[in-house]
């Protein structure tokens, strides 16, 4: 059986999502960030990044991580093309052109979204108002305009990114979208993009991993 480890407020809030969309039976094993254990609910029993018995399984101290058998997989967007390669039917690959265009669609989830779109979730979320925060705001937005803007030409034509129909790589590239949606102005300039990200986040899936992660300490 799968057995994965994070909480819904981290990077496993992907393969979480993708597993409600399959349906595949896992384990869950609820493992906070060490550096959230004066906030959490339990701290002296939280299981977390530090502890010794996750250590065990990922030695770098870092969620989410999955296990299947004897395979051990501590990248999240490996974790989510292995569940669905295995258990995903039709949010996996169908051929070896959809699996290059979903590790394509990714892997530039994961190099040219991620990194400014956090840096747009950040600022803000802590500092909106000062010149410096706002800097950092149009700094990230300018480095997201030409992706959000290849993105926004492929979706003008498209429901889904691969094979017009939703899949791991919407479930992948969404979830670092999704850290932008805290500037909406940045994503009214791509209406295809937004219209996209809000059909994603419409799924019954994604609203009940999020009325998890809503559940969860902050």
């Amino acid at each position: 059986m799968l057995t994965l480890y994070g909480v819904y407020r981290s990077r496993a809030s992907r393969p979480l999502w993708l597993l409600r969309e399959c349906g595949a039976d896992f384990r869950h094993v609820p493992v906070i960030q060490a550096y959230r254990l004066p906030n959490a609910a339990a701290p002296d029993a939280a299981l977390n990044t530090a502890s010794p018995e996750f250590l065990a399984v990922n030695p770098m101290g870092q969620i989410p991580a999955l296990t299947d058998g004897d395979l051990l997989l501590t990248e999240s967007l490996a974790i989510t093309q292995h569940i669905a390669r295995t258990r995903g039917g039709d949010l996996g690959p169908r051929d070896a052109a959809e699996l290059a265009l979903m590790e394509n669609w990714s892997l530039f989830a994961a190099t040219s979204v991620e990194t400014p779109a956090l840096e747009i979730l950040y600022a803000t979320q802590s500092d909106t108002e000062t010149p410096e925060g706002k800097g950092v705001i149009a700094i990230a937005a300018e480095k997201l305009r030409r992706p959000f803007a290849r993105l926004d030409r492929h979706l003008a034509g498209a429901e889904y990114l691969v094979g017009n129909r939703f899949t791991v790589a919407d479930i992948n590239l969404a979830e670092c979208c999704r850290y932008a949606q805290t500037h909406p102005a940045l994503l009214a300039e791509f209406p295809a993009l937004d219209g996209w990200l809000k059909r994603c986040q419409s799924r019954p899936a994604f609203q009940a991993m999020w009325a998890a992660r809503a559940a969860e300490p902050e």
